[in-house]
């Protein structure tokens, strides 16, 4: 059978067009957030133009959630693939405290950490203990994001697992994943009165559309191929992220010196 022509995306593709958003949006938000560590919600400040691009940065979350929810189809060793997401989760860390720490303390962690949690439950839940039992392998996997205030806690964990029960029933994985994203935008709402109404709409309408986007690459575009260097990528990926921590924090420091 021919392959669809709209298939255009492979894996490698993906990962840059998730990447280079993300490392955009998280300059401007972090870089903002650095100088008014006492104001969480520093993003709703910055001029309308600056504060999109910081929002297009939440094309890559979802993005990652498809990449654990196929890597466990997929890969050759799922408690290698485990481990490794630990590891880098463990090696982000610091660097993740590094911005972080200031703003909201040393009780946060990196999104690897829910991308883990998210594997784990999928793996938990594929295993072959009785339902009962898997389904509190679940619900502990949930808890952990939360207890450890990982970046997306729950939803991340929960949109990954849906992403993979409902894997071959299109409509529910659309509807219980889109439901996720739309009540985690909405959370943003207890923001109102604090910050510009106008903004907080839009950032709210820019996430979820950013989510809708995100789908619509990995379900229609994507061809599920690896790309060209695929080993290459993964590791590139992987390394990019803390490494895209200190990046955002030099060019702070930069600002400093120059101004």
């Amino acid at each position: 059978m021919a392959e669809k022509s709209y298939k255009i995306f492979n894996r490698d593709i993906m990962k840059y067009m998730a990447i280079i958003p993300m490392f955009i949006g998280h300059a401007i938000a972090w870089i903002n957030l650095m100088y008014h560590p006492d104001d969480s919600l520093a993003v709703f400040h910055l001029p309308a133009p600056l504060m999109i691009l910081a929002a297009i940065s939440l094309f890559c979350p979802p993005v990652m959630f498809f990449f654990i929810a196929d890597g466990y189809k997929y890969t050759r060793d799922r408690k290698k693939y485990a481990l490794r997401l630990l590891i880098f989760a463990c090696i982000t860390q610091p660097f993740d405290w590094l911005i972080m720490q200031p703003i909201y303390g040393w009780w946060t962690t990196n999104v690897i950490f829910s991308l883990l949690f998210g594997l784990l439950s999928i793996m938990a839940w594929e295993s072959k203990f009785k339902l009962w039992q898997r389904i509190t392998l679940v619900a502990l996997c949930v808890a952990g994001s939360l207890l450890i205030f990982s970046d997306w806690m729950v939803f991340g964990v929960l949109i990954i697992f849906c992403l993979h029960i409902f894997r071959e029933r299109p409509k529910a994985r659309f509807i219980s994943s889109a439901s996720l994203m739309l009540v985690n935008c909405l959370l943003n709402l207890f923001s109102l009165g604090k910050v510009d109404t106008g903004k907080l709409i839009l950032y709210i309408c820019i996430m979820f559309a950013m989510f809708v986007l995100a789908y619509l690459c990995m379900t229609v575009f994507y061809n599920g191929k690896k790309g060209k260097h695929p080993v290459f990528t993964k590791w590139f990926f992987y390394g990019f992220y803390p490494v895209h921590y200190i990046i955002i924090w030099l060019i702070k420091l930069c600002m400093d010196k120059l101004g």
